[in-house]
């Protein structure tokens, strides 16, 4: 298709502060810039040499338009803002909501990359979580209100829009949540992780993501201790940020809690993301406490080799696959004392190892790119067509 006559995308993503949602929209980005004319409408401006670093894509401006809804000067101050208000960040959302919708209908297709939203007109969502933009348990709150007004938000709008999510797990929340359906499409893990033989790593658990209550950061520390009371010697290794200014005093709590059991539990602060990978390919093990959507940093476990533990409810259990049972733990107890029958079991970890390679071919970026890819096509307006005719016989020239 020449340029000319290409189809037009407009991709919605209101920011980029890091995390599973922004490996999405980079990737859902990637599938695109080569066969249509993209444009990313986002809040502030965008590093995109920092994004590709990140997250292993190669996008640049010759290939993907980026429109700024505010001022680049103001994005520190806009992610500061984002990161630590919860109410502002929503006011934020709505208001790119509302300026996206004033343009949406120039395009051929409109995609949301952050969830279900009323894009303008009927588009494409890919959806991390319900109920993320509209929040309807606070509808009769005078601010929800006012957000809702602000962006005109139109939830019959959202219902019309063609959904894909992350997890299979995700798609019955989104069906009872909605009443639609929504075909399922893994995120694809984006970590460069450099090898390490099993023999060659630390005996040692990862627990990654964000520090916050939710997570239960501290439940991974106690679990861990009562494994090490059984007579396994395990390290365990916490990265990740905090959760803002709310959630300071629950990252205190854990920094403690892991001072008080730094002979084996380090605490990375402020981790390069570098650095990071190398913390995940050289631990054996991954402990994750919390249900998630999907768990993209349990799915980087599973790429990078090591044999994860995970909650039994949650998108997570499907990336260890719901057969590996003695993974899937139900409460504190249950998590010990699967974790001891594996780590005294070395002919069943490289069963685990094995049934977990087969998992990986799940996430990848090229699977994720082709299946974007096909469902774009299958949901853009076919191109015109115009009948031909034969052109009449040339006029015989008079002799």
């Amino acid at each position: 298709m020449t340029p000319a006559n290409r189809k037009t995308i407009a991709v919605w993503q209101p920011y980029f502060l890091g995390g599973g949602a922004e490996a999405v929209a980079l990737w859902v980005l990637t599938a695109l810039v080569a066969d249509y004319d993209v444009t990313l409408w986002t809040l502030t401006g965008v590093d995109l040499n920092h994004l590709n670093a990140m997250y292993g894509t190669s996008l640049n401006r010759d290939r993907l338009r980026v429109k700024p809804l505010l001022s680049p000067g103001l994005t520190p101050l806009v992610h500061s803002l984002i990161a630590n208000l919860p109410w502002l960040r929503l006011a934020f959302i709505h208001w790119s909501i509302r300026r996206f919708k004033a343009i949406s209908a120039q395009y051929d297709l409109a995609i949301s990359t952050y969830n279900a939203v009323d894009l303008g007109q009927r588009g494409l969502q890919y959806i991390h979580w319900v109920n993320v933009v509209e929040q309807p348990w606070a509808k009769a709150g005078l601010i929800m209100k006012l957000m809702l007004g602000l962006s005109q938000f139109s939830e019959a709008n959202l219902k019309a829009n063609i959904s894909l999510t992350n997890s299979f797990c995700t798609a019955e929340v989104v069906k009872q949540t909605y009443g639609i359906e929504a075909q399922v499409v893994y995120p694809p893990v984006t970590t460069a992780i450099a090898p390490v033989p099993w023999a060659e790593k630390e005996i040692a658990f990862l627990c990654s993501g964000r520090v916050v209550v939710a997570k239960q950061t501290h439940r991974v520390i106690e679990i861990l201790a009562q494994v090490r009371q059984r007579g396994f010697d395990v390290k365990l290794h916490i990265t990740g940020g905090g959760g803002g200014t709310y959630g300071w005093g629950y990252e205190r709590r854990v920094r403690k809690l892991a001072a008080a059991n730094a002979d084996w539990v380090t605490f990375h602060q402020n981790l390069p993301y570098a650095d990071y990978l190398k913390v995940l390919a050289r631990c054996r093990y991954g402990i994750h406490h919390k249900p998630e959507p999907f768990g993209i940093s349990v799915a980087e476990m599973v790429n990078a080799g090591m044999i994860p533990f995970v909650y039994n409810r949650g998108g997570q259990i499907e990336i260890v696959n719901a057969a590996n049972t003695d993974l899937i733990f139900h409460n504190a107890q249950d998590s010990v004392e699967k974790i001891v029958a594996v780590l005294e079991n070395p002919h069943r970890q490289a069963e685990l190892l094995a049934a977990l390679l087969q998992q990986k071919s799940l996430f990848s970026t090229d699977r994720f790119t082709q299946e974007i890819a096909t469902a774009v096509a299958a949901h853009l307006p076919p191109t015109p067509t115009f009948p031909t005719f034969p052109r009449p016989p040339a006029t015989p020239s008079p002799t």
